[in-house]
């Protein structure tokens, strides 16, 4: 189990219930601070390095915030990747059922990027996951965008949910990175963080 020094504060920068779920999980004692982030990236970018990106800017959004040593914030963003193409949260039922439909049959990228602030230092990490669906029905997208909330989530899914139990067939990597945070690499670089 990660121990922090004596007076070192740990806060998530994140609204995610299933961030804040994995991290208190995981036996770590930390706050939560809620911001309103700007979320846009250079169109130039693709897959991770768009995760980067924003957990980096995200970071730095805060640096103000948190500019004594005596804090480690994290940040995180995790985006899905499907042929060339960022399906990032739905904004309604419509672009939640054209998500779905894209990821129907085929392998995605989870990518979370992780951001780690601590006065002026910055670390940025990234961690991708494979994760494969069977082909999905019509009729079983309608149902999971009418009974679930698909509209807090990248790629309009949850692992953890009834369309990732019923229709996910392969995960290669990370589970707890498709759920939201890659916690064991977060652990490690957190370790690796505080004590240099």
């Amino acid at each position: 189990m990660l121990k922090l020094p004596p007076g070192l504060r740990l806060v998530l920068a994140s609204r995610s219930p299933r961030r804040q779920m994995l991290l208190a999980a995981a036996g770590l004692k930390f706050e939560v601070v809620e911001k309103d982030f700007d979320e846009r990236w250079p169109g130039s970018l693709k897959g991770k390095e768009i995760a980067e990106y924003l957990a980096r800017s995200k970071a730095e959004q805060l640096a103000g915030d948190f500019s004594s040593g005596d804090t480690v914030v994290i940040t995180a963003d995790t985006i899905v990747w499907c042929d060339g193409e960022v399906l990032g949260k739905p904004e309604d039922n419509k672009s939640a059922f054209r998500i779905l439909k894209a990821i129907s049959g085929k392998t995605h990228e989870v990518i979370t990027g992780v951001g780690l602030l601590n006065g002026k230092r910055i670390k940025i990490f990234s961690e991708t996951t494979l994760v494969t669906f069977d082909e999905i029905t019509e009729e079983d997208i309608g149902y999971y965008v009418e009974n679930f909330n698909p509209f807090d989530k990248a790629g309009a899914y949850g692992i953890q949910d009834w369309i990732g139990i019923t229709a996910n067939t392969k995960i290669s990597g990370s589970y707890f990175n498709v759920v939201g945070l890659p916690v064991n690499r977060l652990l490690k670089e957190l370790n690796d963080f505080i004590n240099k």
